[in-house]
């Protein structure tokens, strides 16, 4: 573990004529860590399954899904790939300056109602239905706009999610993220060390070293500064794996829990069910089918 090295920063530099930034990254670049910033973020997902980690909620993720994340809330959205993977144009992204959308309010009144929207972002939002739809939709000509067709398409994104009740707040009331840059430089090497080797016979012990910290230590700084556990955050990754897999190939299930580091089928099968609501074979038969 290095104490000293530089935290890693997300690129948000909107253009001297442009209000927001709009942007499509692959994955992964420097910065898909557990990360956070003033900015509030609009988020699509077009071509990949994974894990979500959002406050204090992890969940799972898969394509077409639009999120709102608010000020200051730690996000990170995980694809487990093998050593050398990418995947191209996985995420959309447009991620604007509150005060600055609101501090117009005193000239176009109407965006005031936005105010609550954004504070309510403040805990993350994910979007269902017509939302879901509509939202990416436009996300999507955003970045083929330009001049006042591109903050005319903006303003309607953020009608349609202001608006929209196929919503799902995510992070609880109560989370408050880490202010300690230290504390925040360990869990992005833990977090970004168990992203890359899921697959391993991944032990406590092994991550409390890394962060230099006692077993018991260690399972409280991750809960206190994640708000999961230890196990049920490297479940949630094994299953994001899983997931693309038994979409994506052929694999029989016995291989594909071999695979994200399962030993025991049974305990596939049955974290998978805990995690997904179904068991394997469902869930592939149902993602083929949509």
């Amino acid at each position: 573990m290095r104490p000293d090295r530089s935290p890693v920063y997300e690129p948000i530099l909107p253009s001297a004529t442009e209000c927001f930034v709009w942007r499509q990254d692959d994955y992964p670049l420097s910065w898909s860590v557990w990360n956070a910033h003033p900015e509030c973020e609009i988020h699509l997902i077009r071509n990949a399954e994974g894990a979500s980690h959002i406050g204090d909620h992890v969940g799972a993720f898969s394509n077409g899904d639009l999120y709102l994340i608010g000020r200051g809330l730690p996000h990170n959205w995980v694809t487990p790939l093998n050593q050398g993977e990418r995947v191209d144009g996985r995420d959309v992204i447009l991620q604007f300056d509150e005060d600055r959308v609101l501090g117009i309010s005193a000239a176009i009144p109407e965006l005031k109602s936005l105010a609550p929207l954004l504070a309510l972002a403040r805990r993350g939002m994910y979007f269902e239905g017509e939302a879901r739809t509509k939202g990416a939709e436009i996300l999507l000509k955003i970045g083929q706009a330009r001049g006042l067709e591109r903050v005319s398409l903006f303003l309607g994104l953020l009608h349609i999610l202001a608006t929209s009740r196929e919503r799902k707040l995510l992070s609880s009331e109560h989370f408050l993220p880490s202010s300690d840059p230290l504390a925040n430089q360990t869990l992005r090497d833990v977090l970004t060390w168990m992203t890359t080797n899921y697959s391993r016979n991944v032990r406590l012990e092994q991550l409390a070293k890394m962060a230099k910290m006692t077993e018991t230590s260690f399972s409280r700084f991750f809960k206190r500064t994640t708000g999961t556990t230890f196990s049920r955050y490297l479940s949630e990754l094994r299953m994001a794996k899983a997931c693309e897999l038994l979409t994506r190939s052929d694999l029989p299930v016995t291989a594909i829990a071999t695979d994200v580091g399962y030993d025991n089928l049974s305990n596939f099968n049955r974290t998978f069910r805990v995690l997904r609501g179904m068991p394997p074979s469902r869930y592939r038969q149902f993602r083929r089918s949509t």
